[in-house]
């Protein structure tokens, strides 16, 4: 099965597939390539040293629409099944979506609903100034909404009295890293079918 990586960050979820690819515990899966809309996104640089070819495109001066256009190109040039969303800090315009609709999985550092349309450190921030007791994230496809698409999986993790910003994250993405690698298995098994808002996971 052939993935492509889209990110506009560091891309540390994106380390934890390569190490599983890498070791064989997640088979028959390839990294075709890694894109980027920044030219000096960590994630392509970590994808440099695993020899995974990286793209990156220049959003400046492009609609959205004209943007999406290229990254199509790219995704059908290389015969992708599927795509994959990690720091990505861009929305996806809704041809695109049409097109790749429940082929585009992406990783949200929340218990969605709630907390949808943040990212990263700001998401955190949130759920602590909330004084929540439980955060987590979400594997989701992508809809034309802000982290609205259908739940592939979520994982809980626990806030401690003393949680910081910074150990919040750890903790989340270390929950990402897991629900990531198993959604993709579930995915190159053909054990996901999307019904409506649910997705539905069946069993070997």
């Amino acid at each position: 099965m052939n993935i492509a990586v889209l990110g506009s960050t560091r891309g540390t979820d994106l380390q934890a597939v390569i190490d599983a690819i890498e070791k064989n515990t997640l088979k028959d899966v390839k990294i075709s390539f890694v894109l980027s809309n920044n030219k000096d996104a960590y994630i392509l640089e970590r994808a440099k040293k695993h020899k995974i070819k990286t793209i990156f495109i220049d959003s400046k001066d492009k609609s959205r629409e004209d943007f999406d256009a290229l990254v199509e190109k790219e995704l059908h040039k290389h015969k992708i099944d599927l795509i994959l969303l990690i720091g990505y800090m861009r929305y996806l315009s809704t041809d695109f979506v049409d097109l790749f609709r429940n082929m585009i999985m992406n990783i949200h550092p929340s218990l969605l609903p709630a907390f949808a349309g943040g990212m990263d450190i700001n998401v955190h921030k949130e759920v602590l100034d909330w004084g929540c007791k439980v955060s987590g994230c979400t594997l989701n496809f992508v809809d034309e909404g802000e982290d609205t698409g259908p739940i592939i999986l979520q994982k809980a993790v626990q806030i401690e009295e003393d949680e910081t910003v910074e150990s919040l994250k750890e903790k989340v993405q270390d929950a990402e890293q897991e629900i990531i690698i198993r959604g993709i298995e579930l995915y190159r098994d053909g054990r996901i079918k999307v019904e409506g808002r649910s997705v539905r996971i069946f069993n070997r």
